[in-house]
């Protein structure tokens, strides 16, 4: 054995080294020989390799989606703020995932901190992505809640088994470069009584198109998300979604699922008793939810249409003709466009947008609350919207 010889070969030349030398080289003989015939498992380099190896096993077999088990590796999160579009700047090869939050006054509040450490550890838990992935996290965000963020993102995000890239950027910003784009329709579908300032930001799906840089390095697809989720499902799948997208529509959203739109089209409703407008699905048309909206960035720029309705003009004749005063920002004004254009929106199922709120149904409608908030399949993002409580499965 070639650690015995070792020894013997040591002790043979003993008589040739002073004391103290020979405790020395006796003692490093015998380490070798303790290591190699005498160490416990948990010491021993080759029994710690298998035991690695069995762990990854483990966890392999146990993840959800056993196709992307193999592909899947840790990732890390950096943190940027401003104007700069570096969510650009990525690896060769790596294929990004955009999806977009709103973050703003989460310092000062205890609920919307809440519902972030819900939607983030939930949409780590269940997060699945390939090798050569990566899912880039987009917080529209004041400085406060920035740095509340980054604090909190590294915990939140610790179970998550793919690559990912944080990206905040600054709402004044986005605010500036919005609200000459939408200052118009503001007063169509904002709480105040006029067109302000601050309310640009609750537009920005409506022309994110534009304030995002287009060409070859452009941003072509991003879904945004209501802070008030929690996933059940991986979000990877989500993103599937843009491939049934039909040939004209520009974004996916899911229907509203109460009575919201029979109540704000009841003048429209009463003019127009034949109409679709404000009815429950499948064959009516219970307007949007903007909780959860899937933008093609790309075919939003190339939609003659959809630009079209962004002119004041339009946006006026249309709220005329629907008599329609709305509070809920894009929300709104996608849903009035979309009674009057359904192919510029794909209906994403109910179970990617499953709202939970019911004040409707204790409001005035609760003899059809059921026909709106009724849904059939599996639930893949619960949305606790008004509040509610969302189920712990």
């Amino acid at each position: 054995m070639d650690v015995l010889r070792v020894l013997l070969v040591t002790m043979g030349r003993i008589t040739t080294f002073k004391s103290y030398q020979i405790v020395l080289l006796l003692a490093a003989a015998m380490a070798v020989v303790a290591f190699y015939y005498f160490g416990s498992e948990n010491q021993n380099f080759s029994s710690t390799t298998k035991r690695i190896k069995e762990t990854q096993a483990s966890h392999n077999t146990n993840r959800e989606d056993a196709d992307l088990s193999l592909d899947i590796r840790p990732g890390h999160a950096e943190s940027r703020m401003g104007a700069k579009e570096d969510w650009e700047e990525k690896p060769i090869g790596i294929k990004q995932f955009h999806a977009l939050m709103m973050f703003t006054k989460v310092d000062k509040s205890l609920n919307l901190q809440n519902k972030f450490q819900v939607a983030m550890r939930s949409l780590a838990k269940h997060g699945r992505f390939l090798e050569d992935e990566m899912l880039v996290l987009h917080f529209v965000s004041d400085a406060g809640s920035q740095k509340l963020g980054e604090m909190m993102l590294h915990g939140l995000l610790l179970e998550a088994s793919f690559q990912y890239q944080v990206v905040f950027h600054n709402v004044d910003s986005l605010t500036e470069k919005l609200f000459p784009i939408v200052e118009a329709m503001q007063k169509h579908f904002s709480a105040g009584s006029g067109a302000y300032y601050s309310d640009a930001i609750f537009f920005l799906s409506v022309a994110m198109h534009r304030i995002m840089p287009a060409g070859e390095l452009a941003l072509t697809r991003i879904i945004q998300l209501d802070l008030d989720l929690k996933f059940r499902s991986n979000i990877r799948d989500l993103f599937q979604e843009f491939n049934h997208f039909p040939p004209k529509a520009v974004i996916g959203i899911a229907r509203e699922m109460q009575p919201v739109y029979r109540h704000t089209f009841w003048q429209y409703r009463k003019e127009n008793p034949k109409a679709r407008v404000g009815d429950p699905p499948p064959e009516g048309l219970p307007g949007f939810n903007s909780g959860v909206m899937l933008l093609n960035l790309d075919a939003m720029r190339r939609s003659t249409l959809y630009n079209q309705l962004l002119e004041p003009e339009r946006v006026a004749q249309l709220a005329e003709k629907y008599h329609f005063r709305g509070h809920l920002g894009d929300q709104d004004f996608f849903t009035m466009i979309g009674m009057e254009h359904e192919e510029l929106f794909y209906p994403l199922a109910c179970g990617w947008n499953r709202q939970l709120c019911t004040w409707w149904r204790d409001h005035g409608y609760g003899d059809v609350f059921q026909l709106y908030y009724h849904c059939d399949g599996p639930v893949h993002i619960y949305h606790g919207n008004c509040n509610s409580p969302i189920p712990d499965d």
